[in-house]
């Protein structure tokens, strides 16, 4: 794959940095080859790959080995694009916002560096993975839990710096940070919290230190880069209760949310539950050709037969209740009372104990990856990308958000897939859009309709929690209270802590103003 240099880089000056890189972690952890550079590609573009194409990569082992290669960055303006592990599957996975950026690749970096099973925590690296702290907890016999997101090959950390999130009490990922250690774009180093004293015994307990907090402000920035950080985690309970249940109708989805979000607020529920459409079954057990060959999306008498087949419901779910084996019983029957109300449909019900041997239906989660066999649905080299707005957790509204979304769905020709996860206060839509690379014209319809669903989104009052790094900036732009009030917020930090842009120059639609490839969002104060 050619080579791709930063725009307004001499390429002279490009060659002495990168040797200067080789001369901080050894040649070794350069990477610089054809080869190399297609290892970090996005492997899920929805075409036009090398317009996230990195012109190299390094792979530091340290955090003083971070602080040089910042330092050389700054003197060459050459801007970097650190990842934990570049597992971030559908957002864009280890590839840049900004073509020729070289990937700084902390995945060398993976000490586990503390575990205390009395306060409930650990400190991490960025290079460490769920699989890692998850064999790490189980062959030292830890009783401690780990929430696991659906794709776990991924980053501990990197994953909560994205605000990814999971089904378990502990599952909002990013609210589990506590004190980082992070490298400023300029080399200099910083701990926040409580962390930020010499000998601080409290760093990874007490999340707000003195003064200003800043923990959260390293969470889907370019402020920094984060080298370790605090995050707590579950204590066994003395039981669990699974609850699973498929509901026939669409027009299910609403009352079931409306039942949920009370039992969510007053903690009966303490996890986040995802109502999943039907395609959940089928995109991870068939392909498509099986049930449809046709144009469009496929016809109601195919999801007909789909639902026969696996006796599932049009939506899905599960609730898993947690605690002392009477509370689990009290809030089963709760939860069981609620929904009779609504249906006649029953439960299917497991329970666990501590004692027991953990399985998919009780007991600590286990990390896997079989929800990324979703990309083989049509075939040819699969990819997938989500559109995730965040909305009030109202069944009305949820079920005009559903039959928004859907339509557009038909109009640009693809199979509806989609997950509502009742996180409380709020409901985060997951629209999962599955599509074929090899397959030119429905990779161009995938585009369109993901530029459809952000107008829609943000026509209706609802913004993407995290989106792909082909639509930052346009996810950014639909943030404009009072002129775009925070994105100049955003620029004013980042031209103060990275004067020459050498950090991660468009993530979250952040570029300062020494890589703005457009005129800086103005606007009056109102």
């Amino acid at each position: 794959m050619r080579r791709i240099l930063p725009v307004g880089m001499n390429p002279a000056a490009y060659t002495r940095a990168l040797n200067a890189f080789a001369g901080v972690v050894g040649k070794p952890w350069l990477f610089n080859t054809d080869e190399d550079r297609e290892t970090y590609l996005d492997i899920y573009a929805p075409g036009d790959e090398e317009r996230h194409a990195p012109s190299a990569a390094v792979a530091p082992a340290t955090t003083e080995e971070i602080q040089a290669l910042l330092r050389i960055a700054n003197e060459f303006k050459l801007p970097l694009w650190p990842i934990s592990r570049g597992k971030n599957m559908g957002y864009g996975g280890a590839a840049p916002v900004m073509a020729g950026a070289v990937v700084l690749d902390l995945s060398r970096m993976t000490r586990i560096l503390d575990v205390d099973p009395k306060l409930g925590y650990c400190e991490l690296e960025p290079g460490v993975g769920f699989f890692q702290l998850h064999e790490y907890l189980t062959a030292n016999k830890i009783p401690l839990w780990l929430s696991i997101p659906g794709n776990a090959w991924g980053s501990v950390i990197g994953n909560a710096l994205e605000r990814g999130f999971a089904a378990s009490p502990y599952g909002e990922h990013s609210s589990n940070l506590c004190g980082l250690e992070v490298v400023l774009p300029t080399g200099d180093l910083v701990r926040t919290g409580m962390g930020a004293m010499k000998g601080a015994k409290a760093g990874p307990l007490f999340k707000f230190g003195f003064g200003p907090s800043w923990d959260q402000l390293f969470v889907q920035s370019n402020f920094g880069v984060v080298t370790r950080a605090g995050v707590w985690l579950m204590p066994e309970p003395e039981a669990t209760a699974t609850l699973s249940m498929g509901l026939p109708n669409p027009e299910d989805l609403g009352w079931a949310i409306d039942v949920l979000t009370p039992l969510r607020l007053n903690r009966t529920i303490e996890q986040s539950v995802g109502i999943a459409s039907y395609m959940g079954t089928a995109t991870v057990s068939s392909q498509r050709s099986e049930w449809y060959d046709g144009p469009g999306a496929m016809p109601d008498s195919v999801v007909q037969a789909i639902l026969k087949k696996y006796d599932i419901g049009w939506w899905n779910f599960s609730v898993r209740l947690y605690g002392g084996e009477g509370a689990v019983a009290a809030n089963r029957r709760t939860v069981e009372d609620a929904f009779a109300k609504h249906t006649r449909r029953e439960f299917r019900a497991s329970t666990w104990t501590k004692g027991q041997p953990s399985t998919p239906r009780g007991g600590a989660p286990s990390p896997g990856v079989f929800p990324l066999q979703v990309v083989n649905w049509h075939g040819g080299r699969g990819g997938h990308i989500g559109f995730s707005p965040a909305m009030p957790a109202d069944g009305k509204l949820v079920m005009e958000q559903f039959a928004r979304t859907r339509k557009r769905y038909a109009e640009f020709g693809q199979d509806y897939s989609a997950t509502f996860y009742q996180n409380t206060r709020h409901v985060t839509n997951v629209n999962l859009i599955i599509y074929n690379r090899d397959d030119e014209g429905q990779t161009g319809r995938v585009r369109g309709l993901f530029d459809a669903l952000v107008g829609d989104a943000h026509a209706n009052g609802y913004g993407e929690y995290r989106t792909h790094i082909s639509y930052m900036d346009k996810v950014a732009a639909t943030f404009d209270f009072n002129g775009h009030a925070l994105g100049r917020l955003n620029e004013k930090l980042k031209d103060a802590l990275d004067p020459n842009g050498v950090l991660a120059p468009g993530k979250s639609g952040i570029w300062g103003s020494a890589r703005r490839p457009r005129p800086p969002a103005k606007g009056r104060g109102k």
